[in-house]
């Protein structure tokens, strides 16, 4: 049997993403659950690798996708029942196992997580990694002992995928959010989502000084780079960011000063390879706190075969919010 997918072949070093027909037979991967796919999206992980711009896929043809929310429709592990829907994030789908962006997937059933009410599979996706891996941001600053209590919190490349969750969890748990971004026109969207200051990503984007005024009790990094080095720089004593993404970059030309004279915390974040127990909570976060009615504006669906053109607007920079990827039409 076959089944529609985006496949990445490498050809002398040169990476080509097309749809076809696909069948698991070409899957050397192992997986003891099927899934009918429903939905996947489409992340900056995504769209690196669908566009070759970075070597994130570890072997060939793949199938792309590091998220995707479906069906079971067979299983060999009794953790999981035929009808069960369920949700995965990452563990190296759509890099060195088939990943989402196809009509079906076999995969390890310790990568599944059943979808925590009352979310469905496309409100799933609409989060992915990009929504999960914000709140796993979240719950590191309140590990570390942030509160809203605690003073004002930066979250960097706000209007991003992380971003703009990052922003509504943080509002909706009641911290001040500060938001950073290169896109001025977006300002009123942010505020929207919860932001109770838009600030120019600029001022964070260009080598800084080592120490500079302290101002934030939390950061949520997506950018990496000089931006963190500035966001270190600029947090208040004992305050914590929590780095997750490399979009500006993937150095870190700061100092040990923020660290060794404020006590400030770099807690990294990842979310491919965290624990199943960690996963569960930031998806139970999700579940009891996005709210849909400020989230749907941002939410754009697409067809399987427009993802490798939306992937090449998000590597330009032209594209913000969440893409749910419809793999069925």
């Amino acid at each position: 049997m076959t089944f529609r997918g985006l496949s990445i072949t490498s050809d002398n070093g040169r990476t080509h993403c097309l749809l076809a027909d696909l069948a698991f037979e070409s899957n050397p991967a192992p997986g003891d659950v099927t899934l009918a796919v429903a939905y996947s999206t489409l992340n900056y992980k995504d769209a690196l690798a669908i566009t070759g711009r970075a070597p994130v896929v570890r072997r060939f043809p793949m199938v792309p996708g590091i998220d995707l929310a479906g069906e079971v429709c067979a299983s060999d592990d009794p953790r999981y029942k035929v009808g069960e829907q369920v949700l995965l994030n990452g563990w190296g789908v759509g890099e060195s196992h088939w990943g989402g962006l196809a009509q079906q997937a076999r995969v390890r059933a310790d990568w599944l997580q059943a979808i925590p009410a009352p979310l469905t599979a496309r409100q799933a996706m609409a989060l992915g990694t990009a929504g999960y891996t914000a709140a796993l941001c979240v719950l590191a600053l309140q590990r570390h002992g942030v509160q809203p209590a605690s003073g004002e919190v930066l979250v960097t490349g706000a209007t991003g995928g992380v971003g703009v969750v990052a922003v509504l969890l943080l509002a909706r748990l009641g911290y001040h959010v500060v938001a950073a971004t290169g896109k001025a026109e977006q300002a009123l969207t942010l505020q929207r989502l919860g932001a109770a200051e838009v600030v120019p990503r600029a001022a964070l984007t260009e080598p800084g000084k080592p120490l500079q005024k302290e101002r934030w009790a939390g950061v949520v990094d997506t950018l990496g780079s000089h931006a963190l080095a500035n966001a270190c720089a600029s947090t208040r004593y004992g305050g914590v960011v929590a780095a997750c993404g490399l979009a500006q970059g993937m150095d870190l030309t700061g100092s040990v000063a923020p660290f060794i004279l404020r006590g400030v915390t770099l807690a990294g974040v990842d979310s491919v390879q965290a624990p199943m127990v960690q996963r569960q909570r930031a998806w139970q976060l999700l579940a009891e706190h996005v709210v849909w009615d400020t989230l749907e504006p941002l939410i754009t669906e697409v067809a399987l075969e427009q993802a490798p053109a939306v992937a090449q607007q998000l590597m330009r920079g032209e594209h913000s919010g969440r893409t749910v990827v419809n793999v069925n039409r």
